[in-house]
């Protein structure tokens, strides 16, 4: 099992972080350490005391596919979450600066929090989601999946070119502007539409 993840998928978060918008998907892998078991807390890592939350809607892969057409794209998924991308927003500027790998700074252990699954039949249109992540009752976050500049379909179409995909893995489609750091004792809770998908506490 593995996790793809979509950097600068949306232009508000692009402008915020005053970085170049891509001619196409940014694409980046998290193992299947970086997951915070259920109910578990995210821990701050020792290494870095600069972490940043972005919330993202993800999407869980039902069949193994190579090369998916973009037209066929939504039958290799059937579920939708939120989850967040944990940071390590000074690491991964200064692995930028140097043109080196990301994975330092995404890719850690507990780097990736996966919230509840649904039905992408709950929803009227998966390509106009209203997504939200609070920090102690305060929205930090708001989205919608129609400002994605890859929606959904089209990401699978465009991952299943350089990986193939398995039952399982796991899509990160990228962040809407609003990221900013996670302090200890700090109480992160997400809603896509209506429905809470994570509540998670920072140790």
């Amino acid at each position: 099992m593995k996790i793809v993840c979509v950097g600068r998928n949306y232009a508000s978060h692009i402008e915020e972080l005053n970085n170049e918008r891509p001619i196409d998907p940014v694409l980046f892998l998290k193992p299947e350490t970086s997951i915070i078991q259920k109910n578990q807390p995210f821990f701050i890592p020792h290494f870095s005391s600069e972490i940043d939350y972005e919330v993202e809607v993800l999407v869980r892969i039902n069949r193994i596919g190579k090369h998916i057409q973009t037209e066929f794209a939504y039958k290799y998924y059937d579920e939708i979450s939120l989850g967040i991308d944990f940071t390590a927003r000074k690491i991964q500027n200064y692995l930028k600066y140097k043109r080196l790998p990301w994975e330092k700074s995404k890719s850690f252990d507990g780097s990736s929090l996966i919230g509840d699954w649904f039905s992408k039949k709950d929803f009227r249109d998966i390509n106009a989601l209203n997504f939200t992540l609070k920090i102690n009752n305060d929205v930090v976050q708001s989205g919608n999946t129609s400002k994605m500049l890859w929606q959904i379909d089209e990401l699978i179409n465009h991952i299943s070119q350089y990986f193939t995909l398995k039952i399982g893995d796991i899509i990160f489609t990228g962040t809407p502007a609003g990221v900013g750091p996670v302090s200890e004792n700090d109480i992160l809770v997400g809603h896509l539409e209506d429905q809470k998908a994570f509540s998670v506490k920072i140790k």
